[in-house]
């Protein structure tokens, strides 16, 4: 009989296309029901590929395999789909971001259209990936629907506006960013710096939340000796950068390797910069962009992998990089430096500074103990698959709801 109540309430409390009609319901049921409607706004989404793209979509295949249903709403795109693992995918209207931030990215504009649809849906808990134009609106619209809200920090805006020269943008998104972030429930951020950063611009409520990585695919075993032999090994050092070919990589600071005649410097991705890179790396073998199997063993066919850019708030790369067996070069600044350990899973260094980055070569070429490094490098990550950092996720998602129900109940009384 109980049973049989539970699933009533369910029934009845989605039923109901008014959020608000249904908002004391929602006090009961969030306690017992374990599937979640959660609706996920996101600034990026396929058919674009980048970080915040890759992280939505793991999330979203996560969500189907453990039973709960989401929808997506993200900017509009040629060529989008309009379903993933199930998950609806609504698009709004959006305008392209080159004239203000070179990142190759839409933004999306702020539309009623958003606020029927989360009324609609009536999710249990709001999922903001890298709020910006779009979720700062959906941020403001779910606080008026008593929806809780997780937002991800993921894309650092005002460093890439710095790294253009736009210092008066710069300082504009980051007081935009601190602001959609302090208007959510609770902030996840994928490394230490960036919770500094966040905590820097006045946003409380901030955890740290890591990216998984698929290690099954990512791993040492994917090495391939014919590509390592079309790129000049055993005679050459292979250094592999993934990512975009963008400016704001800072990829040209890779020159010094690229004259060096010990190293071949293998740059896998595609990009805005390519041509550019092409004059300013003529010795780089430019690999295109890579997926899946293709790209698990280009990864693994390195001997360092090196990320020079340094607004990156984690950097899924090098995580994949370090899954693959493959020791890495990274930045001082931004969440890479969380992710290595000097010296042993790699180098922590000033990537723009040729005469570092030489040093950091000349210590590697001389080590004696290259596969315990490789080991190590392996070992770091290994235990931080996709599974394990979305269950996480979901007990924020289950936190912030409960938290909302705690606060309504005191107002209600």
């Amino acid at each position: 009989m109980l049973l049989m109540s539970k699933i009533y309430l369910h029934l009845f409390t989605y039923l109901s296309a008014t959020r608000n009609l249904e908002h004391k319901l929602r006090l009961s049921r969030t306690r017992i029901i374990d599937l979640m409607r959660i609706g996920v706004v996101t600034e990026s989404f396929l058919p674009q590929i980048n970080g915040v793209t890759n992280s939505v979509l793991r999330v979203l295949e996560f969500l189907e395999s453990q039973g709960h249903q989401a929808m997506v709403i993200a900017p509009e795109s040629q060529g989008g789909p309009q379903e993933y693992h199930g998950h609806r995918i609504k698009r709004v209207p959006s305008i392209p971001v080159q004239s203000l931030v070179p990142i190759g990215l839409p933004i999306a504009m702020p539309t009623r259209r958003l606020e029927y649809l989360l009324d609609g849906f009536a999710p249990d808990v709001l999922h903001l990936a890298s709020p910006f134009a779009l979720g700062g609106y959906a941020a403001r619209v779910a606080k008026r629907l008593h929806i809780p809200t997780v937002s991800i920090y993921q894309t650092d805006l005002a460093g890439f506006a710095k790294h253009y020269g736009a210092t008066i943008a710069q300082n504009s998104i980051r007081k935009i960013v601190g602001k959609i972030h302090s208007q959510t429930s609770r902030t996840l951020a994928p490394s230490r710096s960036a919770c500094l950063e966040l905590h820097s611009q006045g946003v409380e409520n901030v955890h740290l939340w890591r990216r998984g990585v698929n290690t099954n695919l990512f791993n040492p075993m994917q090495r391939n000796l014919e590509l390592r032999q079309r790129w000049g090994s055993p005679h050459k050092l292979i250094v592999g950068y993934v990512g975009r070919l963008a400016n704001e990589k800072r990829i040209s600071d890779l020159a010094v390797l690229d004259r060096d005649p010990r190293i071949q410097l293998v740059l896998v991705g595609d990009g805005p910069a390519k041509s550019k890179l092409g004059r300013e790396l003529p010795n780089a073998i430019f690999a295109g962009f890579q997926s899946g199997a293709d790209l698990a063993a280009h990864y693994a066919s390195f001997d360092l992998f090196v990320h020079p850019g340094p607004n990156e708030t984690f950097c899924q790369a090098v995580q994949e990089a370090l899954s693959s067996g493959i020791p890495c070069i990274v930045p001082t600044t931004g969440g890479p430096a969380d992710l290595v350990t000097t010296q042993a899973t790699g180098y922590i260094l000033h990537t723009n500074r040729p005469d570092s980055l030489v040093a950091a070569i000349n210590h590697f070429i001389e080590r004696d103990d290259k596969t315990e490094m490789q080991l190590m490098a392996r070992h770091s990550v290994v235990e931080r698959t996709w599974s394990k950092v979305n269950h996480q996720l979901l007990d924020h998602y289950r936190a912030v709801i409960n938290e909302g129900v705690s606060h309504e109940e005191v107002e209600v009384a």
